[in-house]
């Protein structure tokens, strides 16, 4: 793991409570930055077809994805997570129907796709909206996590929120998928700061790393 971004990520995990909460948030903003200024920068450094490769394909882990299904796994997690789960508002993906724009053939996170299925999702991807998207995304969290207080980081979920995101079928029914929604569900505010608003990225930015990576040695 990236020296830097697991640092600022344990620091961030230690500042949030009551005394140094305020703290905790910038360091999470800070920590967010970077990890999308790392994500920017492959679009100066990758080639189109850079981003459904899957050079991994047989192996365990998230590298074993494409560059492209890293971002919109990341950021479709992160979408309904915020927007449905925890303030039960209208997702950024649905705001000026992003599935037409990009292209896509699925709404959902993605957890349900393997191997060839990863790279020919990621083919059908309009790359340029994908990025506008995924920007949109970490702007939307971003607004909320600044006006967010401590008391808030407790808050649980439950039955009725579980329905909310079924309803929406943004979640597959697929064994592979489906479980989030009862890892979601289970945790407070403060869990899902920590997975998918930050560990969840430092995870998938490392993987999508190590797939350029790859690429570019070859």
């Amino acid at each position: 793991m990236n020296k830097e971004w697991s640092e600022m990520n344990k620091r961030m995990q230690k500042q949030l409570n009551k005394t140094t909460f305020t703290e905790g948030i910038n360091t999470l903003l800070q920590l967010r930055g970077l990890l999308m200024e790392e994500i920017i920068s492959w679009k100066y450094e990758l080639e189109e077809k850079d981003y459904y490769a899957i050079p991994f394909i047989n192996a365990d882990g998230y590298h074993s994805k494409t560059i492209a299904y890293s971002l919109w796994h990341i950021f479709r997690i992160e979408d309904i997570v915020v927007h449905t789960l925890i303030k039960n508002d209208r997702q950024v993906f649905f705001e000026v129907n992003y599935q037409k724009r990009m292209n896509s053939p699925i709404i959902t996170t993605g957890n349900e796709l393997l191997k060839e299925q990863i790279s020919e999702f990621s083919k059908c991807l309009s790359l340029d909206v994908l990025y506008e998207y995924i920007i949109a995304v970490k702007t939307s969290t971003d607004e909320w996590l600044k006006l967010i207080d401590y008391t808030e980081l407790k808050r649980k979920f439950g039955d009725e929120d579980k329905r909310r995101i079924h309803e929406l079928n943004v979640v597959s029914s697929d064994e592979k998928a489906i479980w989030l929604i009862d890892y979601w569900c289970n945790k407070d505010v403060k869990g899902l700061i920590q997975m998918p608003l930050s560990r969840h990225w430092i995870m998938h930015v490392e993987a999508a790393i190590r797939i350029k990576n790859k690429i570019k040695r070859k």
